[in-house]
C-alpha cells in the first residue's frame, strides 16, 4: 500500500514519543502478510471515518507545507469534531465551554492569529467554514514546526496541550496516511488504544489500569461497538480472515507457532506499525509488526 507524504515524519515522531513514555519503536515494513496466511471474506465496515471531500480538502490544505502530512489534519479534525459531524456546542456555531469554535475547535484569538482563507472558503475567514478551518489548522501546524519530523510532535502539542491527545493524533494519522478510506469503527478502536499508550501490561487485564494483548484488542473494539472473544486464540478463530494478503489499519495481527498456537495479538495502525500490550514488564505501545512471526490477520466488524 502506498505511503503518502509525511509517513516518515510520523514514524520519527512515534519513535520520539516511544522513547519519552513508551518502549522503543523499531523500523517499520510494508503491511503485506507472508504467502500462505489465512484468507477469507472481509467483514463489513461501519462507514468511512471522513466525510466526502474531506481528504481532498485536507490534502490541499497542507500543500504549502512540505513534510506535513494531510493525515495529521484528518486525525485532528476527527478527534476535535468527528470531522465536522459532531452536534456538540461550538462545532457548527457558538462555542464550547472552553470557548473553542468550529470543526477544528479554535479559540478566537488563535484562529485570528493564523486565519487562512482556503479555496472557496468564507471571506473573511471563518472557524466554522471547514475549508478555512482546515487551512488555518495547517498554517498553525506548519508555523509551529509540523513540517519536520523533529517538530511535528511539538506542533501537535501546541495545538492541544495534552500528551494523550498528541499520542492519539499521531496514531490516527498513521491510519489515515495508510488508508484514506479508513473505517469509522477502526478509528474508534485505534482512538481507544492510543488513549491507553503507556498503561502497564497485566496478565488477564482488560483495563483500564492494565491490559494483556487480547484484553486491549477486545476493549478497543468494544469501544467501537464490535464484540470480540476474550483470548487471542479465540479472536483469531472468530475471524473473518483478511483476504488478498494485505492488511489495513484496524486489522488484528496474530502471532504464535501456527493457526492452533496463537499467543499474541496487536492492532495494526498503518505504516508497518501496531499497537499492542506485549508482555509482563512492558506497557501498551506502538511497535513494528514482526511479519516473520505472523500467523494471520482478521478484520473485525
Amino acid at each position: 500500500m502506498g505511503k503518502l507524504v509525511g509517513a516518515a515524519a510520523l514514524m520519527m515522531v512515534l519513535i520520539v514519543l516511544a522513547v519519552a513514555v513508551l518502549a522503543s519503536v523499531v523500523g517499520a515494513g510494508a503491511g503485506t502478510m507472508p504467502s500462505g496466511a489465512p484468507s477469507g471474506a472481509a467483514a463489513a465496515t461501519a462507514g468511512p471515518a471522513l466525510p466526502d471531500g474531506w481528504a481532498a480538502m485536507e490534502q490541499g490544505a497542507v500543500a504549502g507545507c512540505p513534510g506535513l502530512s494531510w493525515s495529521v489534519l484528518a486525525a485532528i479534525g476527527t478527534v476535535e469534531s468527528d470531522s465536522g459531524r459532531s452536534t456538540a456546542p461550538g462545532v457548527a456555531s457558538g462555542s464550547n465551554a472552553a470557548g473553542a469554535e468550529g470543526p477544528f475547535q479554535f479559540e478566537p484569538a488563535t484562529f485570528a492569529a493564523y486565519a487562512t482563507v482556503g479555496p472557496g472558503g468564507a471571506r473573511p475567514a471563518s472557524p466554522y467554514d471547514p475549508v478555512d478551518a482546515a487551512y488555518t489548522a495547517a498554517t498553525m501546524l506548519c508555523t509551529d514546526g509540523g513540517g519536520s519530523a523533529s517538530g511535528l510532535r511539538g506542533a501537535v502539542f501546541a495545538y492541544n496541550h495534552d500528551q494523550t491527545y498528541v499520542a492519539t493524533v499521531l496514531v490516527l494519522s498513521l491510519a489515515f496516511a495508510d488508508d484514506p478510506t479508513v473505517d469509522a469503527a477502526v478509528v474508534a478502536a485505534l482512538d481507544f488504544a492510543a488513549g491507553h499508550l503507556g498503561v502497564p501490561y497485566l496478565w488477564g487485564g482488560t483495563g483500564p489500569g492494565g491490559f494483556d494483548c487480547s484484553g486491549l484488542s477486545q476493549a478497543a473494539y468494544a469501544h467501537a461497538g464490535v464484540r470480540l472473544p476474550r483470548v487471542a486464540q479465540d479472536q483469531y478463530d472468530a475471524g473473518p480472515m483478511v483476504s488478498g494478503g494485505t492488511v489495513v489499519p484496524g486489522d488484528l495481527l496474530f502471532f504464535g507457532s501456527g493457526p492452533g498456537g496463537v499467543d499474541h495479538v496487536g492492532i495494526y495502525a498503518g505504516d508497518g506499525l501496531m499497537v499492542d500490550a506485549p508482555h509482563t514488564g512492558a506497557v501498551v505501545r506502538v511497535e513494528a509488526a514482526d511479519w516473520s512471526g505472523l500467523v494471520g490477520a482478521t478484520r473485525p466488524g
